[in-house]
């Protein structure tokens, strides 16, 4: 497995594996898998940004995807990022998500981003729950019954961990990103 940036020729993968997650999974609280041109939005407004998008491929094709944004658009958000990470389905439980919020962790990091939350669709998503809590993220909150999906109440899990110097000090007052 290698984990890469990743580029425009992904995003027909990156779409199929999102939209397999969209239509059986309760990790997105989206309905309706976007397009293929809305994944490329998504794509270009977030690495021109300078947020990380990066992909996990073998010789199978890509087996997973990753990316973190600023958590929330106001300004005082601008040090948090939030991450999301999707895996194909067929190679699942197999370190391809753990591997890529490993990255990620090491891409916002470096870049000034000085907390993570993940906000983690359903409180039955020990998956996602355990591989974030390997990686040193705590859990912070649970909303209650926030989503409806699939006719049940689905629950929403937040997990945070500091990258870098995380609070110890104040960074000027830039973005992350210059």
């Amino acid at each position: 497995m290698d984990i890469r940036p990743a580029d425009l020729p992904d995003l027909p993968e990156i779409q199929a594996i999102y939209a397999h997650h969209v239509l059986h999974g309760t990790g997105s609280f989206e309905e309706a898998p976007p397009s293929v041109e809305e994944m490329t939005a998504r794509f270009v407004a977030g690495t021109g940004r300078g947020w990380g998008w990066l992909v996990a491929a073998d010789a199978t094709g890509v087996i997973g995807y990753g990316y973190y944004a600023q958590y929330k658009n106001r300004s005082a958000y601008r040090f948090t990022a939030e991450d999301s990470v999707y895996v194909r389905d067929d190679v699942r439980g197999q370190g391809v998500g753990k591997a890529l919020v490993a990255a990620l962790i090491t891409h916002a990091t470096a870049r000034g981003f000085r907390q993570m939350v993940a906000v983690i669709g359903d409180s039955e998503n020990i998956g996602s729950i355990g591989l974030h809590a390997s990686l040193g993220f705590a859990r912070i909150g649970l909303l209650r019954a926030v989503g409806l999906k699939f006719g049940r109440w689905l629950d929403s899990v937040t997990m945070q961990r500091s990258l870098g110097a995380g609070d110890a000090d104040v960074p000027g007052e830039k973005t992350p990103l210059g």
